[in-house]
């Protein structure tokens, strides 16, 4: 069976690798919206902590034999962490100036991770095979659907969703929102401040690393793949909505599964398509699509 000239397992493929790339851009952007929305930090170190998810994994196997499952859990955690440390000792002095700044720092952040992996391990990738539980595929009569592949769209969908469910509709999503704007009226209710939005910019950086260790098995390992891959989700974040959280999670799903179906229709067009619909949203509606109008 053909669309358009176009056989219908290389579409239905193709679809799924947009909806995989999907599930990276949304749990990335998902992030980013986070530490935006909540603390009005342009995080550009989000990419290098995404790539340390991922090494964090590799090393964990490499060099300790600890595998998949557990470094799913403890890359998060430890990216948490080192991401504290960075909101505690950097920018935590920002907050009150100009958002260059915070954009600035986490810019020379990135610099400093990429450097120092691209110094011990150089550009060339790392592999990391799929976990013996997830290994192979499943036959679904019209393609043929690998069991990673699924879980990896099952798991970000999974996190997105309770993310955006705990900051949209419980009692500790008001505080952090209200932390936001209005701390000092949050404080006198007995809730630390401070602390409260260093551990929301833990949980942002955590939600990269978590795609990090999830992306490992799919592509080669290598200092420079948070590079690569950051500009896309600035974009993805643009066109949902700077802070949208619904916003990131649905266009980035939404841009993945475009990207995917153009590389069956323009092979040529595939790696720009996103930034064309982002002028295009700009030009429309400079908020994003799910963004507040002021």
């Amino acid at each position: 069976m053909e669309i358009f000239g176009i056989p219908l397992q290389a579409m239905l493929s193709q679809l799924l690798l947009g909806l995989v790339n999907g599930s990276f851009y949304a749990m990335l952007s998902l992030g980013l919206a986070v530490i935006f929305g909540l603390l009005n930090v342009i995080n550009f170190s989000h990419g290098a902590l995404y790539m340390l998810g991922a090494f964090l994994a590799w090393m964990g196997l490499a060099y300790f034999d600890i595998n998949y499952w557990v470094m799913l859990i403890a890359a998060p955690i430890i990216v948490a962490i080192f991401g504290i440390l960075i909101e505690r000792l950097l920018l935590r002095w920002l907050y009150k100036v100009d958002h260059i700044y915070g954009l600035l720092l986490t810019f020379g952040v990135t610099l400093i991770i990429e450097g120092v992996f691209r110094s011990i391990y150089g550009v060339s990738g790392q592999p990391y095979s799929v976990p013996e539980a997830l290994s192979g595929a499943t036959d679904l009569g019209f393609m043929i659907l690998p069991n990673y592949r699924a879980w990896v769209v099952l798991a970000s969908v999974t996190i997105c969703m309770a993310t955006w469910f705990v900051i949209e509709k419980t009692k500790l999503g008001a505080y952090l929102r209200a932390g936001t704007e209005n701390p000092k009226l949050v404080e006198a209710f007995g809730i630390n401040v401070p602390l409260m939005v260093t551990l929301t910019f833990g949980f942002g950086v955590a939600l990269a690393a978590f795609a990090g260790v999830l992306s490992a098995p799919v592509i080669q390992i290598s200092p420079l793949m948070g590079s690569n891959l950051i500009i896309v989700v600035f974009a993805v974040v643009v066109i949902g909505g700077m802070g949208s959280i619904l916003g990131s999670i649905i266009t980035g799903l939404l841009l993945g599964v475009v990207e995917g179906l153009t590389r069956v229709f323009y092979p040529e067009l595939s790696s720009t398509v996103v930034f064309i619909i982002m002028i295009i949203v700009l030009l429309v509606r400079p908020a994003g699509l799910f963004g507040k109008v002021k």
